[in-house]
């Protein structure tokens, strides 16, 4: 069967199951986007914004497993895209960015809205194709969607010349080949010494990351720990892989990671790091980092492996696939008293705020006491987000949606209308600062387009909080350029798109507030106006040993 390159482009986003696409239609683009109104079958989300578009496909996603898709037109449109293409590839997130560019005679004339947008996009994808030869088409699409999720997943940038869309060739279906787990790298050797580790330890942590989340490796990680008896700390990405209720989970680890984890980790003698890149913000020092133990990585990109810290042992695969071999082979372990000890630091280092009335944590705890932790969380980047991190229990993964490589303001909004979308009978909760808000706050117009019921609930400084509280405790509080105390008033900014807005400046008016957030079908803002120094402890110094981490008392007590 003859098709032009537009009717391609949408029959094999229908072979590979795509039922919703993010974006925003332009020239170059028309053919698709008139092709695409034939098909009612998938599911358009028109944006206020590209870059909405790519940060609901990231959303859409990290909540569900699936590839996400977004569209753009050439030029302005397709560099729309960038922040959010980006932030997936840093947090290994799939998804497929189509884009429409001028006629191939065109290209390289600087011709109207062309850009080169393959080069651009070539260090922030795990790859990406420029076609123009219709005859190939279809066969890159395919080959876009396999990429983008085998092994480490990530973003795939697929460029089409306007008039490659117009073009015709023969197309026949293809079904979707399903994805393998990459099971080949897995060596028995590798196994072998993991286990040897392990059951010689006294004292192991296990540190869960991203990867876990990814590989839908959950039952088997909960399987591991309980074999190895062994606490339990994750990353900002990890939330949620492992059940953040459970006894043996002592929290995340890093810069903003609880003391016992921070402690636990320096103290132990075999660290298990399962899905982790060992980002900066988690090692602090890394010549001090976790000096006492020797490290097993568990991961699926070879890259990782002694890229930021050096290993002892490491074995690379799918992380479900090893972590199932390595519990077929492991007999059940007891460390009684280092989980005692662990269990202990807990009593003796809670997460505690001391402020009274209206604050982050309150704000972040009250939202899991309503919705009973079964909330999909969706977060912007600073204070808020750590704090969300901190003080809401992520029982199940996908359940926790933050920008943590890139750490991207404005991701929050968008993200959260794609795993709204994705997940229409799941609460979507946007936690974000007023400073993020401003960011990508037109997408409340999209949500209240698409009826969306999701919730956005601004933690409202009226600061850059997190520069600064860098500011506070290292720039001898010089506060250049973080003051937004202007008169913006967000009630009014929702009701005018559409939205309800309440404002909640008690503890009392945001449960009522929030309450009836809940209850609601369309799009609720909540402005919620805190002090302007509160601030996120615990707080490792940048470039300090974990093990140093410390809080606000701790600092009152130094400078007493």
């Amino acid at each position: 069967m003859e098709l032009t390159g537009a009717q391609i482009v949408i029959e094999c986003l229908k072979e590979q199951g795509v039922d919703t696409v993010f974006g925003y239609p332009g020239g170059a683009i028309l053919n698709v986007y008139d092709e695409l109104y034939k098909h009612q079958e998938i599911r358009h989300i028109l944006t206020s914004h590209e870059q909405g578009a790519s940060h609901a496909a990231d959303g859409y996603a990290r909540s569900t497993g699936k590839v996400g898709v977004c569209f753009a037109t050439s030029g302005p449109g397709a560099t729309n895209l960038v922040t959010g293409i980006a932030t997936a590839y840093m947090d290994s997130v799939p998804i497929v960015a189509i884009t429409c560019n001028v006629n191939v005679p065109l290209l390289g004339k600087d011709s109207f809205q062309e850009i080169d947008i393959a080069g651009i996009t070539t260090p922030i994808t795990k790859h990406n194709f420029i076609v123009k030869d219709v005859t190939k088409l279809a066969d890159t699409i395919r080959r876009a969607f396999r990429i983008a999720q085998k092994g480490r997943p990530g973003p795939v940038l697929v460029d089409i010349p306007k008039d490659i869309t117009a073009a015709k060739t023969e197309y026949e279906f293809c079904k979707a080949e399903p994805i393998a787990r990459v099971t080949d790298t897995i060596r028995e050797e590798d196994l072998a010494k993991a286990l040897a580790m392990i059951k010689a330890a006294e004292k192991p942590y296990i540190f869960v990351g991203g990867g876990a989340v990814i590989s839908g490796a959950s039952a088997e990680l909960k399987e591991f720990v309980h074999k190895v008896d062994a606490p339990v700390c994750d990353s900002l990405m990890g939330k949620g892989a492992f059940d953040g209720t459970n006894d043996l989970y002592t929290g995340m680890l890093g810069m903003h990671g609880t003391k016992t984890s921070n402690l636990g980790v320096s103290e132990c003698d075999l660290l298990i790091a399962v899905g982790v890149r060992f980002s900066d913000r988690v090692l602090g020092n890394a010549k001090k980092f976790a000096k006492q133990a020797k490290i097993l990585q568990f991961d699926v990109d070879a890259a990782e492996i002694n890229k930021n810290i050096r290993v002892d042992a490491a074995v690379i695969g799918d992380l479900k696939e090893i972590l199932k071999r390595i519990n077929a082979e492991l007999p059940q372990l007891g460390h009684e008293a280092w989980i005692a000890h662990i269990l202990d630091y807990k009593v003796k280092y809670p997460l505690t705020y001391q402020e009274p009335g209206l604050t982050g944590p309150y704000l972040v705890e009250e939202i899991y006491r309503q919705t009973d932790g079964d909330a999909i969380i969706v977060t912007e980047v600073g204070q808020h987000q750590m704090w969300a991190a901190q003080y809401y229990k992520y029982k199940n993964p996908r359940t926790f949606l933050s920008s943590g490589g890139l750490g991207t303001m404005g991701y929050g909004l968008g993200a959260a209308i794609g795993a709204q979308v994705a997940n229409p009978g799941k609460q979507v909760i946007n936690i974000a600062g007023d400073g993020c808000f401003r960011m990508n706050m037109n997408e409340i117009a999209t949500a209240v387009r698409q009826k969306l019921p999701l919730i956005e609930v601004i933690v409202n400084n009226h600061v850059l909080g997190m520069v600064r509280q860098w500011q506070d405790l290292f720039y001898e509080k010089r506060y250049s350029a973080t003051v937004l105390d202007d008169g913006v008033d967000y009630v009014k900014l929702a009701e005018a798109m559409g939205a309800t807005g309440y404002r909640a400046t008690t503890r009392e008016t945001f449960n009522e507030a929030l309450k009836a957030a809940l209850a609601a079908k369309t799009p609720v803002v909540i402005d919620c106006v805190i002090g302007c120094d509160d601030k996120v402890w615990p707080m490792v110094a940048p470039g300090a040993d974990i093990s140093t981490a410390f809080t606000g008392e701790d600092l009152a007590a130094a400078q007493s």
